[in-house]
């Protein structure tokens, strides 16, 4: 392709990146934009994370930018990656570098000034296109250019060799094809399916991580499906069967049809058995909380109606299992849960004794504020009153 330069994009406007451009000598050829601000930025898509390249070792860089009166956090100083804040903004710098030795999971690297090594150890093409911080005037060493217009997926180089280098990039090459791919590239769907069993040697975390950004991609149904019929989950998540991905396909239908966006953790309890919920969550290592709503995912939309069960399991909790039974979730959308109008003290002072008694009139009045939609205070007080008068009413023919 013919010279390309960075549109117009409101992130390179934002406070701090001129004075972080100027200690690194972007002006020079020092530094330059890479990765997926430059790649979403062709694509005209939001951009989230900046990252800059330069060719200033990790000690200089941190030297630059505090001579400029930039706070620089050694993140990853080892493998190069200073992060700067500069006004406010969040920007990952790190020196261009090759690799040395890697196992799969890790890589020892070296530090260069040489660009096109550096764009070399990146993973796809369309990852390493570089930006001039003051023309624009993008970088390509590898095709990524044709590739991003083309919608395809492709590794640098032999992808048997990058997949070695980081057995990561096999679930990232589904990952990424979710989001920008159009055909997908057959030389690196062959590698990653051969190279299967090397995800077994990745931590439960990073493979979590990956799995939860593709499942709310906008082609994660069929690019899931594809992952399931060639064996790539069936080395670490064998419970991802062919009706895993079915379950997966009609809870994004359903999700399309009642407005609410893909969810990660709705659409993995989707693709794997409710018995299965529990040890999946586990292995994967996710958070207590994200194992809870895996495991009640398929507990069932109950008889009281949508915004009671939003009101006993929570909004999120609720609309998973509605979204899974086959239920309309739409009235939880800008739903908020309300707060019972009183407590248990208010039930003392109309003559309960604190304890047991209290307890049980309280949830009767709940039970029936919800059944009622959740009326106002003073519509709580009346139905405080009547259980309460029937409590007493109790306890004296007790």
């Amino acid at each position: 392709m013919g010279s390309v330069t960075l549109p117009a994009a409101s992130w390179r406007a934002r406070p701090g990146l001129a004075r972080l451009i100027a200690a690194l000598d972007g002006a020079n050829g020092g530094a330059r934009w890479v990765g997926g601000a430059v790649r979403d930025t062709l694509l005209h898509l939001p951009v989230a994370d900046i990252d800059l390249a330069t060719i200033f070792t990790p000690d200089e860089v941190v030297r630059r930018l505090e001579s400029a009166g930039i706070k620089a956090v050694p993140t990853g100083i080892a493998h190069g990656t200073v992060t700067a804040v500069s006004e406010g903004t969040v920007v990952e710098v790190t020196t261009l570098r090759r690799d040395v030795a890697t196992d799969g999971r890790h890589a020892i690297v070296a530090f260069s000034d040489d660009w096109r090594e550096d764009a070399a150890r990146r993973d796809f093409t369309m990852n390493a296109l570089y930006a001039d911080p003051l023309t624009g005037a993008v970088s390509d060493f590898f095709g990524g250019l044709e590739d991003l217009a083309a919608r395809r997926v492709r590794f640098i180089g032999n992808p048997y060799r990058r997949i070695a280098e980081d057995h990561l990039r096999i679930l990232r090459f589904f990952r990424f094809h979710a989001r920008f791919g159009d055909a997908i590239d057959p030389e690196g769907l062959a590698a990653c399916v051969a190279r299967a069993n090397d995800l077994m040697a990745l931590s439960r975390e990073r493979i979590a991580a990956e799995l939860l950004k593709l499942l709310v991609a906008p082609g994660a149904v069929p690019v899931v499906t594809l992952m399931q019929t060639q064996g790539i989950f069936r080395p670490v998540l064998p419970e991802i069967d062919a009706a895993g991905a079915a379950r997966l396909a009609r809870l994004a239908e359903d999700e399309r049809a009642s407005g609410f966006a893909p969810d990660a953790i709705r659409r993995l309890a989707a693709l794997v058995d409710p018995t299965e919920a529990e040890s999946v969550g586990a292995r994967l290592k996710l958070s207590n909380a994200d194992r809870k709503r895996l495991m009640q995912a398929w507990a069932g939309a109950g008889d009281e109606g949508p915004l009671a069960l939003g009101y006993r399991v929570g909004v999120e909790s609720a609309i998973d299992r509605l979204l899974l039974s086959g239920h309309d979730p739409s009235p939880l959308i800008d739903w908020h849960r309300p707060t019972l109008p009183l407590g248990g003290g208010a039930l003392v002072a109309r003559g309960l004794e604190k304890g047991p008694d209290v307890a049980r009139a309280l949830r009767r009045i709940e039970d029936r504020w919800v059944a009622e939609g959740f009326p106002d205070a003073p519509r709580a007080d009346v139905i405080a009153d009547e259980e309460v008068a029937q409590a007493l009413r109790a306890r004296r023919n007790a």
